[in-house]
């Protein structure tokens, strides 16, 4: 659907509203509100009424998905919003905030006082009704709406908070990544699948740990894993035993993780190593040297890494540079033998 200062692919959930486009308020967030109507529907969560002030000035981005009777939005907001003063309306929910930038601040129960989820923070609450809040420009963040039947008996009257880098955060958010690009082409058995994960994560968030033999939890921790390992591809210190501690997993479960979808940890490190190796070989430009190659991808030296490329591509680096039409490879310059720390 395309409006005047508003974008929205349904199938993918993805949008773009500027409400301070010539001619488009109200309807920018019109269209945005029929969108998340589309999308997510109203039994899930029912968006309330904003501001005048928000309604002129709504510059919103992101993506919200569906799972089954949970709602997963990623907002990206340059103009600050605020809802009316009395949003109305019954909502049984669990709702999460994940602020990435920016500030979000709720509304409590009657005598209990406002809750503002500053950047670097999550928050995790039941609620009973739509109440207000406002959020500030330039908010980046994650919004969960999921159902209470398994989260409303561990969360009480309780309000959960704390730092949003915790490692159950970060699988939540690996999940969520996944589910953008993948929902579209879920069957029901992968759409019953995501939605345990992703309920099973809620309920790890809200306990602060997980329950790390949980089959549904595979998928996740493996692309949590994969995230972190791209992230430091060039680290010495880059192991199996590496990402289960900034994981806080132990390596016997992330090694059940990655079988479960069936891979291997090592050899995932290995071949996105020679992948980028590859694609460094034919850079136009500041090229390196096998050894240098070799030594800055955490290869025991140049002749592993040489070995290693040929059984992978069937070529040698060399080789591979030169069918691929890039200018000879400099010359090897004498490099103290480098042993990493892992035998990736």
């Amino acid at each position: 659907m395309h409006s005047i200062g508003a974008e929205v692919d349904g199938a993918r959930g993805a949008f773009a509203v500027d409400s301070t486009a010539p001619g488009a308020a109200p309807r920018g967030l019109d269209a945005f509100r029929r969108g998340w109507e589309t999308q997510i529907g109203d039994d899930v969560f029912q968006l309330p009424a904003f501001s005048p002030d928000t309604i002129g000035d709504f510059r919103v981005k992101g993506h919200v998905t569906k799972v089954h009777g949970a709602a997963i939005a990623d907002l990206h907001a340059a103009s600050a919003t605020r809802t009316a003063d009395a949003p109305g309306g019954d909502q049984d929910l669990v709702g999460m905030y994940v602020v990435q930038r920016g500030a979000w601040t709720l509304a409590g129960p009657p005598g209990s006082g406002e809750q503002t989820v500053s950047a670097g923070q999550f928050l995790v609450r039941h609620v009973g009704s739509l109440t207000a809040f406002e959020t500030t420009a330039h908010l980046t963040a994650k919004f969960f709406v999921l159902p209470p039947g398994e989260l409303k008996p561990l969360l009480g009257n309780r309000v959960v908070t704390g730092p949003s880098d915790t490692a159950e955060i970060r699988l939540l958010a690996a999940l969520t990544d996944m589910l953008h690009a993948t929902v579209a082409d879920l069957g029901p058995a992968g759409m019953e699948a995501a939605h345990g994960a992703l309920i099973e994560l809620a309920k790890a968030v809200t306990k602060g740990r997980f329950d790390d033999v949980e089959p549904r939890l595979a998928p996740a921790l493996t692309r949590a894993a994969k995230d972190l390992a791209d992230r430091r591809l060039a680290d010495p210190e880059l192991s199996p035993a590496m990402l289960a501690r900034e994981l806080n997993i132990s390596v016997r479960t992330l090694h059940r993780a990655f079988a479960a979808v069936g891979e291997q940890v090592a050899t995932y490190i290995r071949h996105r190593r020679l992948h980028e190796a590859r694609l460094a070989l034919t850079a136009p430009s500041g090229r390196l040297s096998i050894s240098e190659l070799a030594a800055h991808w955490q290869f025991a030296d140049s002749s592993h890494f040489t070995r290693t490329f040929k059984k992978h591509y069937g070529q040698t680096p060399t080789e591979y540079a030169r069918s691929s039409g890039a200018a000879s490879l400099p010359p090897d310059r004498h490099l103290p033998e480098h042993r990493p720390a892992d035998s990736a």
